[in-house]
């Protein structure tokens, strides 16, 4: 695999990185020996490059188990902000948080240090100074080596480097948003800015949930089990923009896996690709896509199923801010709404 810096931390990382949320969890592979089995192929396969959170059941147990012996020759991504009890306080990014979660997550992955600790989510109710605040003492400290977030608007980006900037703290080096052939809203702001200042790309998703590996079919029904989860397998403004990626990848003779990852890694603004296999022949037909190259005349065709910019449908995991889901910080007391 040809190599990509990650952001400007200098660290050098595999175009793609092993998600970890499947692993040794109930909606994955449980299997934790099965699950080692799947990591150690990957790095063998090339990738150097991990991520898993510790809201992801026992993912990080199994990465620790399986990294002993290979811990300084992979790039070790984990996050935190989500949550993990019925303790309001066991989740978000403030202080109090974060150096309780930050233990947490080096005994499970059985490390002294991660190299990139991430914000799981953003959170409205916590100044983003006490957040970087807290994150530049674990990177002075030793524990971590870069941090980041993760679904981050771009507003936020912005904001939260002006803040570092402001008051001589870390910055996030690397950002982590959904992107696919289906879900190209980033290109609008996201990946521009990421570029503008440095900020290294990790996207997840690139399969769309599973639409993207060309078991979905419009009319027919899946074998796929989390097609009873997700909603996203039901809308038909993405099954119907499926049925047309399908002839352009079968013209390019490529798998439809190999078609979708190969587009994910082509912007020049992303870093890494997440890909996420349960199995060991998941994870082989991937690792089999890591020659393949996009020419110009598919990403046009590609262009104008899904123009750039543009989100078919919604990733029923993607992020949505406070002032989408809360109506009252979108409407006036029903006493102020009259102009007299």
């Amino acid at each position: 695999m040809q190599y990509r810096t990650l952001g400007r931390t200098g660290i050098k990382v595999s175009p793609y990185a092993l998600g970890a949320l499947a692993l040794g969890t109930p909606i994955g592979n449980p299997d934790h020996d099965d699950s080692a089995r799947i990591i150690h192929k990957a790095l063998d396969g090339g990738i150097n490059f991990i991520d898993t959170a510790d809201a992801y059941g026992e993912s990080e147990v199994v990465v620790g188990k399986a990294l002993k012996g290979r811990r300084d020759s992979v790039v070790l991504a984990t996050k935190f902000g989500r949550p993990t009890g019925a303790d309001p306080n066991r989740q978000g990014a403030s202080r109090r948080w974060i150096m309780t979660a930050v233990a947490n997550s080096l005994r499970r992955l059985q490390t002294d240090y991660i190299d990139l600790y991430q914000v799981h989510r953003p959170d409205a109710d916590t100044d983003i100074e006490e957040t970087l605040s807290a994150l530049s003492d674990l990177i002075r400290s030793g524990k971590v080596r870069a941090i980041g977030a993760s679904q981050t608007p771009a507003s936020s980006i912005i904001e939260a480097q002006w803040a570092a900037e402001r008051r001589g703290l870390e910055r996030f080096r690397t950002e982590q948003p959904p992107y696919s052939i289906l879900s190209r809203g980033i290109e609008r702001e996201v990946l521009p800015i990421a570029q503008r200042h440095g900020i290294g790309i990790l996207v997840w998703g690139p399969l769309a949930q599973g639409m993207l590996t060309g078991r979905i079919r419009k009319g027919q029904q899946t074998d796929l089990r989390r097609a009873t989860i997700f909603s996203a397998f039901s809308d038909e403004r993405r099954l119907d923009a499926v049925e047309q990626i399908i002839p352009v990848a079968a013209e390019a003779g490529l798998p439809m896996t190999h078609l979708a990852i190969a587009f994910a890694i082509a912007h020049p603004g992303v870093t890494s690709a997440i890909i996420g296999p349960h199995t060991m022949q998941q994870l082989d037909d991937l690792l089999a896509s890591a020659d393949v190259a996009l020419t110009d005349e598919i990403l046009d065709r590609i262009d104008q199923i899904v123009p750039p910019g543009t989100d078919i449908g919604t990733l029923d995991q993607a992020y949505s801010p406070p002032a989408l889901l809360n109506p009252s910080l979108r409407r006036r007391p029903a006493s102020e709404r009259t102009a007299a």
